[in-house]
């Protein structure tokens, strides 16, 4: 990106690529570190998820000022087509004119005024002081004036203008929620028949998400997480009310894990699905980073069967290698190009790449990252995953096809396209097993047979599908 008019001409000999400038005066790293995250995922298209966390250690920011660094982070990624609406009728220059670094200081004002308890003088000063140490003086008198027009009203009456009643649902959905207008269609689709819970879907997506956690069988039990609730549906899950994972000796030694409860309930189903014969090897062939493959070698470590990994990406099967008992196998291998025989499994998961629409709770910036030609893009790959996964598949196997997206094309579509014309491969009814499983799922809608899609407003859980096909 090049330089603002600022910056030329100007050393940078005293700035560090992701930290704070070294002047004189004391830093705002709270806010100076969110923000820095907001340029990664922008520039480098970094995970905040991820990034976010080991700022947060290397800054030496706990407690109070590390949950408003995550909420900043968090609450501005997701606003960001909200506040782009209310920012765009608030500067006298288009957005896409705007040098991005100052356009990501606007946003992040925004949210301080808009959307958290700080004090308007205090989120618009705030926000101008860290205009003026990223881009410049000048830059920061155009960022006082446009988030003062911002403060003159609240979020209500702002979204009464950018997002008025008689506007086409869609776009209006999309301002007030802040999703892409895509995904909105998107995800009205995928609802089907239950299409007038768009919005509350919409709204699930940008609540903050409980921490859920796993106590893998047997390497550790529930009461080792003290402190926590059981999980609504998962028997290895507990929900972490508030504080740090890391806290419990279980999570730091790799024997329980931070893993979404549709995750947990979908590889679950797997283990639990009936097969016919032998039940000795599994697989997981696209692991990383690991979460799946985790419970499925401590399940399948308990049956006395193995657990083979795989991942295309050596640094993914690398955290898979940390996920997995000493059982399992993790290799890298690419599950369009099997490096293992036809028929060698008994059970196999394939979490797909996908858009990850489901977990856009988890990762906000996930619907700003990808248009709709990515899922055009990921549909051959999915196919010839789920097709090499059954010929993996020995008779009488079973497969589950799950991906972190409900959407149509990236789910139904592809089983049914794989199926097309194949008379030697059953659908299981997945709502059942994962009924017997979790017993507390009955009477909780799960998807239409023969599939499972788990819903955010729903379920409390990620947007998880599941299909379990078997061989014979």
């Amino acid at each position: 990106m090049p330089p603002t008019r600022h910056h030329r001409g100007r050393s940078n000999a005293n700035r560090r690529p992701d930290g704070p400038r070294r002047t004189g005066r004391p830093q705002d790293l709270v806010r100076r570190t969110a923000y820095d995250v907001i340029r990664a995922v922008d520039t480098r298209d970094a995970y905040a998820n991820l990034l976010l966390p080991s700022r947060l250690r290397e800054r030496g920011l706990t407690g109070r000022d590390a949950a408003l660094a995550t909420e900043l982070t968090y609450g501005t990624l997701r606003g960001r087509g909200t506040y782009d609406a209310i920012l765009a009728l608030c500067s006298d220059r288009e957005l896409r004119r705007i040098d991005r670094p100052l356009l990501d200081v606007l946003r992040l004002g925004a949210h301080q005024v808009l959307a958290t308890r700080i004090p308007p003088h205090a989120a618009v000063g705030t926000a101008v002081e860290l205009a003026r140490d990223v881009t410049g003086p000048g830059q920061s008198k155009f960022a006082n004036a446009v988030l003062r027009k911002v403060a003159g009203r609240d979020l209500a009456a702002w979204l009464e203008i950018v997002a008025p009643d008689d506007l086409d649902a869609t776009t209006r959905l999309s301002i007030r929620r802040s999703h892409p207008k895509w995904i909105v269609s998107a995800l009205r689709d995928a609802l089907g028949p239950d299409r007038d819970e768009i919005d509350a879907l919409l709204a699930a997506d940008n609540d903050r998400p409980r921490v859920t956690l796993v106590a893998r069988p047997g390497r550790a039990a529930l009461d080792e997480l003290a402190g926590t609730e059981p999980a609504p549906y998962s028997p290895v899950g507990a929900v972490l009310p508030d504080g740090d994972p890391a806290a419990f000796a279980a999570v730091r030694d790799g024997r329980a894990a931070v893993q979404d409860e549709a995750s947990q309930l979908v590889a679950l189903a797997l283990a639990a699905a009936g097969i016919d014969g032998r039940d000795a090897f599994w697989a997981d062939v696209c692991a990383g980073p690991g979460g799946k493959a985790g419970l499925l070698s401590a399940v399948a470590t308990q049956r006395g069967a193995r657990l083979l990994a795989a991942d295309v990406t050596p640094h993914r099967a690398a955290l898979v290698t940390r996920a997995v008992d000493d059982r399992a196998g993790v290799v890298v291998a690419d599950g369009t190009v099997p490096a293992w025989r036809p028929g060698s499994f008994d059970r196999i998961m394939l979490d797909a790449p996908c858009t990850g629409l489901g977990a856009l709770r988890r990762r906000p910036e996930a619907r700003w990252r990808r248009g709709p030609e990515a899922v055009a893009e990921l549909g051959p790959l999915q196919r010839e995953l789920l097709r090499k996964a059954l010929e993996a598949l020995r008779p009488g196997g079973v497969v589950a096809y799950v991906t972190c997206s409900p959407h149509l094309a990236e789910t139904r579509v592809v089983v049914d396209d794989v199926l097309r014309g194949r008379d030697d491969v059953d659908r299981l009814d997945a709502p059942d097993v994962l009924t017997g499983i979790a017993p507390s799922l009955d009477g909780v809608r799960v998807g239409d047979t023969p599939y499972a899609q788990f819903w955010p407003h729903r379920h409390g859980t990620d947007a998880m599908f599941l299909a379990l096909l078997r061989k014979h």
